[in-house]
């Protein structure tokens, strides 16, 4: 079974239309690139993928969810089984790395401390932050803050990790390590992963199936060796 599948979704904010007609499927495992300029509808995808916007038409599962028949009080079960890691981190200023995942986990239900704790500082280990966990997110450099935010994102061992320009912030050292810490989290937990990117460097460098957003619609690049992804990057 997909872990994510699309037939003939149309991805409406507002009442506008962004998205027409979209098909995509992602099994256990699988990683893909969301490419296109800035307006195409890249974030918006996701936003439908976590029920952020309501689906009107089309098919769509999700981690087993119907997101055509998907209620309100069954979002945030949908989002236990999905890890977001944006381009501005999204860390809450006024709590510690360890703080912002301890709120995490309380929000998807977790109770008992010692399991928290046990918890948080494995997903800390694992992004290298564990040292660094008492730490304000102002005290923490860029990539820092999204090594936590990442961490947050894995806490709940995501059967998908949705990542809308995660580099986009950073420096090219920086894009280049956290992009191997995503490819580390891939190889080792084998979640479907998605990467909004505009980082023509990335797509090279870690090779997976690319999707272009453009005219109001979302396809698959049939041969990447046949098409100058600089055409409808943004530099």
């Amino acid at each position: 079974m997909s872990i994510i599948r699309l037939s003939g979704v149309d991805v409406i904010k507002d009442s506008n239309l962004i998205l027409q007609g979209v098909d995509l499927t992602l099994e256990k495992g699988d990683f893909i690139y969301l490419v296109g300029r800035v307006g195409t509808g890249k974030t918006s995808l996701i936003k439908t993928l976590i029920g952020e916007f309501p689906l009107k038409k089309g098919e769509a599962e999700v981690a087993g969810f119907n997101l055509l028949k998907l209620k309100r009080r069954q979002i945030p079960y949908l989002r236990r089984k999905i890890g977001v890691v944006f381009q501005d981190f999204q860390l809450l200023q006024d709590r510690s790395a360890y703080d912002n995942l301890e709120f995490v986990l309380r929000s998807t239900g977790w109770k008992n401390k010692k399991d928290m704790q046990q918890r948080i500082e494995q997903a800390l280990e694992s992004v290298g932050m564990l040292h660094k966990k008492h730490k304000m997110p102002h005290q923490l450099s860029g990539g820092e803050q999204q090594r936590v935010a990442i961490g947050r994102a894995i806490l709940n061992n995501p059967e998908i990790i949705l990542a809308d320009e995660p580099t986009g912030n950073l420096d090219s050292d920086t894009q280049q390590e956290i992009m191997q810490l995503f490819m580390e989290i891939h190889e080792k937990q084998q979640p479907a992963m998605m990467v909004v990117t505009h980082n023509l460097s990335l797509l090279q460098r870690y090779p997976g199936r690319i999707f272009r957003c453009e005219a109001g619609k979302c396809t698959q690049v049939a041969d990447r060796r046949e098409i100058d992804l600089s055409g409808f990057m943004e530099s």
